[in-house]
């Protein structure tokens, strides 16, 4: 962040405690006392299962300038002076103040081309995000939010990590309900907003798919007057998204049944017919000529209207190809090279834990995408699995096993039955030859797999879930793990590569 007297930070937040004193400087805001540096503030949010405020006498100690807080007892009780409190009437209202006071400063002092590029879509959000990192680099000094900071606590925490250096500041928005990303574009209006895809990510919260849309949408309300729009041409729900607003739209497709809406921006053409490269106006990235290699990676060609340029992919899934295409959307938008986009998309590896990291370990093939869960993001990771395990043959004819470790798609509501169902019928399709499913939503998976090829078997926890791992897995196997955050997959994914299969 900009630094800035404790003074300047209480006046800018209307709240009390604070010494008046210019002399006490902030230069970094944390909500995590051992992340503390000298000049930090520490913002003590009262969670479910602690209270930061507990913590403040040691954020101190740590050498944080003050305390943030909403409660003046507990803070007191815990150690910290009255003279290092900010009191204010809500820590994560405060926070999300904090960090819209910091760009606002950042726009008056920093870079006059500083821009604000947020991403947002029920799927890819993260990949993205970590590629616009990547793409946008050579701009300069760039912030990109670490894992999935993408809510009312994690946005501004990376808002507040740019200062008047900062030439790019990337941002993921997330939404459970209408209303989330409205309150984020409050706090960081984007100069360049990009939409995904509209899926059945937290559609119980939400009341519907419509619903999920609109939640999306609010991000192009939400953009700078003077800002621009990315859209994805083969989402009919995002496509659908630019006849709100009066802004700049630049499309992607991926799909050849998509192109031509694509290419010619109207999404009222009844026959869908690629168009010639040569008609490509500016407003429209494409995908040609796509293949997908041995170890599931997809090699395209990316074309504009400036040109084309091979694009091979070290990320595992075909899916990648459209988070690509966002990417070297706003590269665009921003005039950057686009053989050097290329190039920098073509060496991009996965920055986030849990997201299509495929590694070997012992023998065994190991697919972790294992951070959260969607019906979409779920037929993914089986096309992935499918894939690789069908190009990874041993020698002999000795077939490679898949093994598909399901758990549960969470926050679906009325849809989650038949979600866990159609789960099923995809493993069977692409002929998954192993199914362990792992929580209570999960087992209507293995049970909708009673009459097929694949061997099912359930278990209620990720921890049963390991040990039966351990003891059923083979050393060549391919195995998928894959669930929503709340079913704890993701542990399997943390034993197996610190600990090892064990089987």
């Amino acid at each position: 962040m900009i630094t800035t007297s404790l003074a300047q930070l209480a006046q800018a937040l209307g709240a009390s405690g604070a010494p008046q004193s210019s002399d006490f400087e902030v230069t970094s805001v944390v909500t995590d006392n051992r992340q503390v540096t000298p000049g930090a503030l520490f913002v003590a949010i009262a969670g479910e299962r602690t209270d930061g405020n507990a913590y403040g006498a040691d954020a101190l100690s740590r050498g944080a300038t003050a305390v943030m807080t909403a409660n003046r007892d507990a803070a007191r009780e815990a150690g910290v002076p009255g003279a290092r409190m900010l009191v204010v009437e809500d820590v994560v209202s405060a926070l999300g103040m904090l960090a819209q006071y910091n760009l606002e400063r950042i726009r008056s002092l920093g870079s006059p081309d500083f821009t604000v590029v947020a991403v947002t879509g029920s799927v890819g959000k993260t990949t993205t995000k970590d590629l616009l990192a990547d793409v946008l680099a050579p701009r300069g000094e760039i912030v990109a939010p670490p894992k999935s900071f993408n809510n009312e606590i994690g946005l501004p925490l990376t808002v507040l990590q740019a200062d008047e250096n900062t030439r790019t500041l990337v941002l993921e928005m997330g939404a459970d309900h209408i209303g989330n990303i409205d309150y984020l574009t409050s706090i960081a209006p984007p100069d360049i907003s990009v939409v995904l895809r509209v899926a059945p990510a937290h559609v119980g919260e939400f009341g519907g798919i419509e619903a999920v849309a609109r939640a999306k949408a609010e991000i192009i309300a939400g953009t700078r007057p003077s800002g621009h729009v990315v859209l994805n041409a083969d989402d009919p729900r995002v496509y659908a998204m630019a006849a709100g607003t009066p802004l700049p739209i630049t499309y992607f497709s991926a799909s050849g049944s998509a192109l031509s809406s694509a290419l010619s921006c109207d999404s009222s053409a009844e026959e869908l017919v690629p168009a010639a490269r040569e008609t490509i106006p500016a407003n429209c990235i494409c995908a040609e000529d796509i293949t997908i290699d041995d170890v599931g990676r997809a090699r395209f060609t990316l074309v504009t209207a400036g040109g084309s340029a091979s694009v091979h992919l070290k990320l595992v899934g075909a899916h990648h190809v459209t988070n690509a295409l966002a990417a070297a959307s706003v590269a665009q938008i921003l005039g950057q090279d686009m053989a050097q986009t290329a190039q920098i998309l073509s060496s991009a590896a996965a920055r986030s834990p849990h997201r299509m990291d495929v590694r070997s370990v012992e023998g065994m093939t190991i697919i972790d995408d294992s951070f959260n869960a969607n019906p979409a993001s779920m037929q993914a990771g089986i096309e992935a699995l499918a894939q690789i395990s069908q190009a990874s043959q041993v020698p002999q004819g000795h077939r490679r096993r898949s093994v598909a470790v399901v758990g549960d798609m969470l926050e679906l509501g009325a849809q989650s039955r038949s979600a866990h169902e159609a789960v099923g019928r995809s493993l069977a399709s692409h002929g998954i030859d192993v199914v362990l499913s792992v929580g209570n939503e999960a087992r209507i998976i293995s049970e909708s797999l009673e009459n097929s090829h694949a061997v099912a078997h359930h278990v209620d926890t990720a921890s049963q879930a390991l040990s039966w791992l351990r003891s059923h897995l083979r050393t060549d196997d391919v195995v998928l793990l894959k669930g929503s955050h709340g079913s704890q997959v993701w542990t399997i994914a943390d034993a197996f590569f610190t600990e090892g299969v064990g089987c």
